[in-house]
């Protein structure tokens, strides 16, 4: 039990080299275009964000770890690609790929005798598969024997800490206005997940028209800390 709390904790915490420091979800257009300029406006537009990842890479995440611990690898890639035909613009695409590498990356490092994880890295390398971050996450859940709800948890956490984070960054908000969001979202995880565990690849959604236009826009953008 207390390993399982210790890989739950390792593959969480906001140190966990994936990257996720380098992106803000759309997060510096927003605040460069004062849509985001407050701890209220931030809260909304991370609960947004939260909300669409819940329905679309949570989904999917809790997909590839039911394949996962039935070693069925083209379910895995199947979830996979569902994912990527729901992301709209190339930022979020690039997002996915690169955290979702080093994660497969790492997990081999970590895990050297899972072969499931092995063929899932070839795979990516090959090109044969988009690599997503949460289909790896789901992948090394399973390996480390946590959850579902493990899983949905970290990685609901983990999308809204990334959001958090960047928002310390560039808009007026203090450390206490970010604790206080995160823990008014981490509330809303549990129906989330009531959710998103029932869906199926055909009821994932990903509507946030506003927050494409901002990764777009991005994507043309001077002035970026972030990638794109």
């Amino acid at each position: 039990m207390l390993t399982r709390i210790m890989h739950l904790l390792q593959m969480t915490d906001s140190t966990f080299p994936v990257g996720t420091f380098s992106f803000s979800n759309g997060l510096e257009t927003a605040s460069h275009s004062g849509i985001v300029h407050d701890a209220e406006t931030l809260r909304q537009y991370t609960r947004s964000v939260a909300l669409q990842a819940a329905m679309t890479d949570g989904v999917a995440a809790l997909a590839a770890h039911r394949a996962a611990l039935s070693g069925d690898m083209d379910a895995v890639r199947l979830a996979d690609s569902h994912l990527m035909l729901l992301k709209m613009n190339d930022e979020a695409r690039m997002m996915l790929q690169r955290m979702g590498k080093k994660l497969a990356e790492l997990a081999v490092k970590l895990f050297p005798d899972d072969e499931l994880m092995a063929r899932w890295l070839h795979d990516i390398n090959e090109g044969t598969t988009p690599g997503c971050y949460p289909i790896a996450q789901g992948l090394a859940f399973a390996k480390c024997g946590l959850g579902e709800e493990e899983l949905f948890a970290s990685h609901q956490y983990g999308v809204v800490n990334m959001v958090l984070g960047a928002a310390l960054r560039c808009v007026r908000v203090s450390h206490y206005d970010t604790q206080l969001i995160l823990q008014e979202l981490s509330a809303e995880v549990p129906e989330l997940y009531a959710e998103a565990r029932e869906m199926k690849f055909e009821d994932m959604n990903a509507f946030v028209p506003e927050m494409d236009i901002f990764a777009s826009l991005h994507e043309k953008g001077n002035m970026r800390m972030f990638m794109n």
